[in-house]
């Protein structure tokens, strides 16, 4: 897998299908719901379940073969 691109944020954190969006991984937040509940989202190498799991600096989100890590805005 290439390495994660590093997406600013304006916050302390930010979350999960808030960055998917942001990151360009995915075209709206309905994706967002629809991709996570289906296991295909993994925060740090774990499959995450939860669309709203708060993500901090150096978190990296990996879907369909892309990377992104949430970086200072």
């Amino acid at each position: 897998m290439p390495d994660p691109i590093d997406v600013p944020i304006d916050d302390d954190t930010i979350r999960l299908g808030q960055f998917l969006k942001l990151a360009n991984l995915i075209e709206s937040g309905s994706e967002a719901k629809t991709v996570i509940a289906a296991g295909l989202v993994r925060v740090n190498d774990e499959v995450e379940l939860r669309r709203g799991r708060q993500l901090q600096m150096g978190d990296v989100v990996a879907i369909a073969g892309h990377q992104a890590r949430v970086g200072a805005g």
